[in-house]
C-alpha cells in the first residue's frame, strides 16, 4: 500500500507544503485548482506513486503554504516560477505535471515558458488561454460569472465563508455529475484548509492577479503591462504560444463552468503528440468524480 507523506519545499523566497508518494526518477508534479488543495489529488498519489515519484504541494495561499498577502504574488507568472523551483528541488532536470483548473492553467504556462523542464503535461478542464479566448462565448462568459464576482473586494469573501463555508457544501454537492463524490468528511477537510488565516482571500487572488489579462486578446501577445513586464502567454516567452511537449487532456463533459465548446479545437494549439479523453458522465471535478478514468487514463499516457 502506498504511503502519503508530507514535507515542506523552500521555492522562490515562499514556503509551499507538499504531500508525496512514490520513489525514483520519474517525478511527477500534481497541481490542484480552486478551492481544493493537495488533498484533491489524494487518489492519483495512491495510483501513480505505485510507479512514479509523484508530489502534489499545496500551491501558494492555499492550506499550509505561505500566503503573500499582495494580489500581485499570485500572477502567473510567479506561479509559474513555483512549479520550476520545485522541479530543482527535487533535484529533477524535468517533470510530467499533472493539472487541474487553476493549477491547469499555471501548467499551460509552464510548458510555454519552460517545455525543457517539462516531460509531459496533462491538463484537466482547463485549456490554455489562447484557446479559452478563441472560443468564447456569451454562453461561456455567464457560465464564468463567478470570475467576474471575485474580483470585488472583501465581498466574496463574505458570500463564500458565511453560514460555515456554506458555499462549500453547494459547490461539492451540487456541482458534480456523479453524485456523493465528496464525503461530508471531504467537505469539511476543504473547509478547515480555507479557514486559515488569509488562505481564502489568497486563493480568491488567484482571480483577481490573473483574470482580466487571460481574458485580454491585446495582453495575450507579448505586449508590456505599465509596470513595464512582460506577460506570459503567446509570444511573451519569443515563440507563438504553442505546447511543445506531449500533453493529454482530459474533459468531463458536464462541467458546471465550462462549456465542451469552449475547449474545442485543442490540437491546433499543440505542436507535439496529443491525446484527449473526454469523459461523458463527469463534471468539473474529474479527478475525484472519474478517479479510476482518469488513473488509468494517467497510467497510460506516464507510461507511453
Amino acid at each position: 500500500m502506498i504511503t502519503i507523506t508530507h514535507g515542506y519545499a523552500n521555492v522562490n523566497c515562499i514556503r509551499l507544503h507538499y504531500a508525496e508518494s512514490g520513489s525514483g526518477d520519474n517525478l511527477v508534479i500534481l497541481l490542484h485548482g480552486f478551492p481544493e488543495f493537495w488533498y484533491s489529488w489524494r487518489r492519483q498519489l495512491a495510483a501513480l506513486g505505485e510507479k512514479y515519484h509523484v508530489v502534489a504541494p499545496d500551491m501558494r495561499g492555499y492550506n499550509l503554504s505561505d500566503k503573500p498577502a499582495r494580489v500581485e504574488d499570485y500572477r502567473l507568472e510567479v506561479l509559474v516560477e513555483d512549479v520550476v523551483g520545485l522541479i530543482d528541488y527535487f533535484g529533477a532536470a524535468k517533470a510530467a505535471i499533472v493539472a487541474h483548473d487553476w493549477g491547469a492553467g499555471v501548467a499551460w504556462a509552464v510548458a510555454q515558458k519552460y517545455p525543457e523542464r517539462v516531460s509531459r503535461l496533462a491538463a484537466l478542464q482547463v485549456p490554455p488561454a489562447a484557446l479559452w479566448r478563441a472560443n468564447i462565448s456569451l454562453r461561456q462568459l455567464l457560465r464564468s460569472w463567478y470570475m467576474f464576482f471575485f474580483q470585488l473586494p472583501r465581498i466574496p469573501e463574505w458570500a463564500i465563508g458565511r453560514k460555515n463555508f456554506a458555499a462549500l457544501d453547494r459547490t461539492f454537492k451540487e456541482t458534480v455529475a456523479r453524485k456523493h463524490t465528496f464525503s461530508d468528511a471531504d467537505i469539511e477537510i476543504y473547509k478547515e484548509a480555507l479557514r486559515r488565516p488569509g488562505a481564502l482571500t489568497a486563493a480568491l487572488n488567484y482571480y483577481r492577479a490573473n483574470v482580466r489579462r487571460v481574458m485580454s486578446r491585446r495582453n495575450a501577445k507579448g505586449e508590456h503591462d505599465r509596470r513595464g513586464e512582460t506577460r506570459i502567454d503567446q509570444g511573451a516567452t519569443g515563440s507563438d504560444g504553442r505546447i511543445r511537449v506531449p500533453t493529454l487532456f482530459i474533459f468531463g463533459e458536464q462541467d458546471f463552468a465550462i462549456l465542451p465548446a469552449t475547449v474545442r479545437g485543442m490540437e491546433k494549439h499543440i505542436d507535439a503528440p496529443f491525446r484527449e479523453l473526454r469523459i461523458a458522465e463527469s463534471g468539473h471535478w474529474v479527478q475525484n468524480e472519474a478517479a479510476e478514468e482518469v488513473n488509468a487514463a494517467l497510467l497510460d499516457f506516464l507510461e507511453a
